[in-house]
């Protein structure tokens, strides 16, 4: 009688493990582990499972958890050590639901333990409808925040996972969306190392991401899902990834029905699984065994895919379970302790673009009245962002000014306008709601108008559903529908103005900056949102967002949408002045910067550099403030961006309070990309800008102060 199985003993690494629970496996029982709702094979003590689980802002699509604000919000917080407590609220949550289910024998897609999330990619164009489910536009900000969100999926267990991230879409993957099941994305060997794959590099080196996604569209010539280049030479090749490969949903069938790069579904199996791509979010691997039986590929390379995704499954607790994360009960999921959380980070991701002093508003000398308007005032859906899950408390932005203001004084809604059709009764005549919002205005002391989007009119091909835009992209930035002359309208009644803005992506806000008297971004800001936003105008906190995007003027300033090219894209390679710079959010109260210093003037080539810089809060109110640092290379031989992120930290100061703050410059931010994708650091002087915002002239302007600067050699 043979002894305890290898694949049972827990002392043997999970690779050794997986191979031998993979030798005992029938072939027909290796190919049923192939597709994302992998069969059971009860007599090796594996039961079914279910790879499709989503964690972008929240357990998604699996009943009630905590719906956070979207990822996009969650980068303008510029906080990584918060989304990693984020994120380990989420892997909580992911566990207490799979836990529960699990013992009610329920395996169904959406409640496993492997989540298809972050969501790295470059938010290039906000045109994208997907942008708002990255951390925007910056490599380095995107890489930290995404490394922070592994990191708290996967948990801080030596030995076993909390749950499996999965960093997405591997690579040069943001649009457009009608085009990505063709599409050919061909970025220059420069835009590639430096902007594309950054963020991918981090999650798997540093965070040792479990699982990576592979885009629809094609890089270079090849499917993304079956790109040799992506997948052998450099994420398995050059950065040793260890992990499983999915595919984009649906993904493998583009390759003969689109991309045209196979002629049918078995080549397209055989191509898929022959370059690495484990298991199949579609259904393409169902033809696994005929393709095999056709020659174009080995039981080898089958056992090779399998292996990898029961050594994901015996990582996450398989066999012998986690105690530690089998103790988490369904009491903590929902809980008043993650809600808390969650209204934390709504007002930490708050983003405050213009203010002439109107705000914060003051309870006490509101006498008639506030006047809140407009499409997204009252609306749920515009909460959430997409990929979201279900509350059991949703607060709009309505709900939370009523909330908050009580018996104190009269709250006047009116929905002001559809959010992108011409009237919101069928029957009536174009902008039927805007004498009524002009009613409210005149009513009140003030007005706060919600504008925006919705993750219906920006979001998922698949997902789009209302007509607006190009199958989930927008065509145009601009406020959509009667949004601007709603906002002209209440504007011109001379009551003090305030926009709320409500969106995932940049806005063409030109007329508003010029015109109302402050604006408020507040992105989509979970299910706490409107607490946030109330607690805010009326000043129960100080805010301290920054944009993870540019915000440019019109949709005409925007280079070609197919373009994949850098140039003029991004803080990093724009020509022309934006709207708002990357980095810029105001605050209601002032930070002042002094000492700044530097661990040496001159280095070695491949040295770190630590700053420091001393940061007063010089105002009245006590606030968060985001030291942020920059760089830039002072004679490099090839293009280089203006100036580059290359450190953050946000830190919370009472009033008159001061703190020294240190950063540490990473060498790979001091390296420069060459036209072949050759990254070095190059000897030659370099600037350190470290201050509250971008070191540009319209950040300078727009906040009242620039950051300070030092020089440092690199030998």
């Amino acid at each position: 009688m043979e002894s305890t199985p290898k694949y049972l003993d827990a002392s043997l690494s999970f690779e050794e493990r997986a191979a031998d629970l993979v030798s005992r496996m029938t072939l027909d029982e290796k190919a049923s582990q192939l597709t994302y709702h992998s069969a059971a094979v009860e007599r090796l003590g594996i039961p079914e499972y279910n790879w499709w689980n989503e964690a972008l802002h929240g357990v998604a699509r699996a009943g009630t958890a905590t719906v956070f604000p979207q990822a996009i919000a969650l980068a303008a917080m510029f906080d990584d050590d918060e989304l990693f407590q984020i994120a380990d609220i989420i892997s909580t949550e992911a566990r207490a639901k799979y836990n529960a289910y699990s013992a009610e024998g329920d395996r169904d897609i959406y409640k496993g333990l492997t989540m298809w999330s972050p969501n790295v990619n470059i938010f290039r164009d906000p045109r994208w409808g997907r942008g708002h489910e990255t951390y925007g536009e910056d490599p380095y900000l995107t890489s930290r925040l995404g490394v922070a969100f592994v990191k708290g999926l996967q948990g801080d267990d030596p030995k076993y996972l909390k749950t499996a991230a999965c960093a997405k879409h591997f690579a040069v993957h943001s649009g457009p969306e009608s085009e990505r099941h063709e599409f050919n994305a061909c970025p220059t060997q420069k835009d590639l190392w430096e902007t594309y794959l950054p963020a991918f590099e981090a999650c798997v080196k540093e965070a040792k991401v479990e699982a990576v996604m592979g885009a629809y569209n094609r890089t270079l010539g090849e499917p993304c899902c079956a790109n040799k280049l992506l997948m052998d030479d450099i994420l398995r090749g050059q950065w040793g990834f260890k992990g499983h490969y999915v595919s984009d949903c649906w993904a493998l069938l583009d390759f003969h029905e689109h991309h045209k790069v196979t002629k049918n579904i078995q080549e397209s199996a055989a191509l898929a699984l022959k370059r690495g791509c484990d298991v199949n979010c579609g259904s393409v691997y169902v033809h696994v065994l005929s393709a095999l039986q056709e020659g174009l590929i080995t039981e080898a390379e089958i056992d090779r895919a399998v292996t990898r995704l029961m050594t994901s499954r015996i990582k996450l607790g398989m066999y012998e379970g986690v105690e530690k994360y089998d103790a988490i009960g369904y009491d903590q999921n929902d809980s008043p302790a993650h809600r808390a959380a969650n209204l934390k980070a709504s007002c930490k991701t708050m983003t405050l673009l213009k203010n002439d002093g109107v705000l914060p508003l003051c309870k006490d000398n509101i006498k008639k009245g506030v006047a809140v308007i407009g499409p997204n005032a009252d609306s749920r859906i515009m909460l959430a962002g997409n990929y979201h899950g279900t509350s059991s408390h949703y607060v709009t932005i309505l709900d939370g000014i009523t909330a908050y203001l009580g018996d104190a004084a009269r709250v006047y809604y009116s929905e002001g306008c559809h959010k992108y059709k011409d009237r919101v009764e069928p029957l009536a005549r174009p902008g039927d709601r805007i004498a009524e919002a002009v009613f409210c205005a005149k009513h009140s002391d003030a007005a706060v108008v919600c504008l925006g989007l919705d993750e219906t009119m920006e979001g998922e091909e698949s997902h789009q559903s209302t007509g607006f835009g190009a199958a989930g992209d927008r065509e145009a930035i601009e406020l959509p529908g009667e949004q601007l002359d709603l906002l002209k309208a209440v504007q011109a009644t001379g009551v003090p103005t305030i926009l709320v803005l409500c969106a995932g992506s940049a806005m063409a806000l030109g007329w508003a900056q010029e015109n109302v008297n402050a604006i408020v971004d507040a992105w989509y800001p979970g299910a706490e949102g409107g607490n946030a936003v109330a607690k805010l105008l009326f000043g129960d906190y100080s805010p301290a967002g920054r944009l993870p995007v540019t915000f440019y003027h019109s949709t005409d300033e925007l280079p070609d949408f197919h373009d994949y090219s850098m140039k003029g894209r991004t803080y990093r390679y724009l020509t022309a002045e934006p709207l708002y710079p990357f980095g810029y959010g105001l605050s209601y109260t002032s930070f002042a910067y002094s000492d700044l210093k530097l661990s040496a003037d001159k280095i070695a080539n491949g040295d770190p550099v630590t700053v420091s810089v001393k940061v007063r809060n010089t105002g009245k109110m006590d606030g968060d403030e985001v030291v942020e640092l920059y760089i830039k290379d002072n004679e490099a031989s090839v293009d280089v961006p203006h100036f580059s992120l290359c450190g953050f930290k946000r830190i919370t100061l009472a009033a008159g309070e001061e703190k020294e703050v240190s950063l540490t410059i990473r060498p790979e931010s001091m390296r420069i990309v060459d036209n072949d994708g050759k990254r070095y650091i190059e000897p030659g002087t370099f600037t350190v800008y470290a201050g509250g915002s971008a070191p540009d002239a319209l950040s300078a302007r727009l906040t009242g102060s620039a950051p300070l600067s030092a020089v440092f050699t690199v030998l």
